[in-house]
């Protein structure tokens, strides 16, 4: 699947470096980031209520409220991911 990212140009310019010297791609440094990051336990309560309030959108009826884009990574659930 394809995304874009915003990354801080010095972020993105050290993990260009980080590539090289590792001789792999900036892509799969990102995916052993982000596997590091998810291998960390969530309780599950918290991680379903979540995914079920971002699932919905704006759906008021969402277990943590009304959710919008700006506001998912104020959410204490990501800060402990």
């Amino acid at each position: 699947m394809k995304t874009t990212v915003d990354i801080p140009d010095s972020i993105l310019e050290r993990t260009k470096i980080a590539a090289v010297r590792r001789r792999t791609t900036i892509k799969n440094l990102i995916i052993e980031g982000l596997e590091t990051v998810l291998r960390e336990d969530v309780p599950a309560d918290d991680t379903e209520a979540f995914v079920a309030a971002f699932s919905r959108g704006n759906n008021f009826d969402s277990p943590v409220g009304k959710v919008h884009r700006h506001e998912i990574y104020d959410r204490p659930i990501l800060h402990r991911l």
